[in-house]
């Protein structure tokens, strides 16, 4: 089984398809942090994230063995990755390993923001994770804060509005659900509130199969 996870920038899906490939014994891929290892790449390089070309070759040859690393999660790095997302030569490169991770046994969960619509269009579940920009700023904020990094709550969710603008009205891949996607508002719910009803979509979907 094939699952797919799509939303706007700190929507918890990452969060989210941990916990349901933990919960399925899938495997799981927080396919945004492909995009923060290539930017990684060129900022640690001193390359211009203006750099198509440059960005092109990093994600080409990007070691995926090292997707873990702490200074992939800050704030800086998600904006970053925001923008060299938007390369098509980028997302080419990477294209290929997604889908091949999609095809994990006994299922794959994959999280980003086009697997539902380009990177996995034939996946047997699709949920569309999203929360008001209020909220996922609220969370991120949180989560920074326990990782030691003092931002402003208002510098966050300027950042999360820029971000969602510059993903929702890209020319390539841009963030929406796909047709058959369910969506899930977890703006008023909590991390397990919002496993719970993502998990009750995913055995509704098994039981018919």
């Amino acid at each position: 089984m094939l699952i797919a996870i799509d939303g706007p920038a700190a929507s918890g899906k990452g969060t989210l398809g941990k916990r349901l490939a933990d919960h399925l014994g899938f495997a799981h891929l927080d396919t945004g942090l492909l995009y923060r290892a290539v930017a990684a790449v060129l900022l640690n390089e001193g390359i211009p994230l203006s750099d198509r070309e440059a960005a092109a070759q990093a994600a080409e040859n990007l070691d995926v063995a090292h997707l873990d690393g702490p200074d992939l999660r800050g704030a800086a790095m998600g904006e970053a990755a925001s923008v060299i997302s938007a390369y098509q030569p980028v997302r080419d490169a990477l294209l290929a390993f997604q889908r091949q991770f999609g095809s994990e046994l006994p299922g794959a969960v994959l999280d980003g923001r086009d697997i539902g619509t380009v990177v996995c269009p034939n996946a047997d579940v699709k949920l569309f994770i999203t929360a008001t920009p209020e909220e996922r700023a609220r969370r991120r904020h949180l989560e920074l804060l326990r990782r030691g990094e003092d931002v402003a709550y208002t510098s966050i969710l300027a950042d999360i509005r820029r971000r969602d603008e510059r993903d929702m009205t890209r020319a390539t891949a841009p963030l929406k659900a796909a047709p058959d996607a369910i969506t899930l508002d977890t703006t008023a719910l909590d991390a397990d509130g919002a496993f719970l009803a993502a998990l009750a979509i995913v055995e509704k979907k098994r039981s018919k199969t």
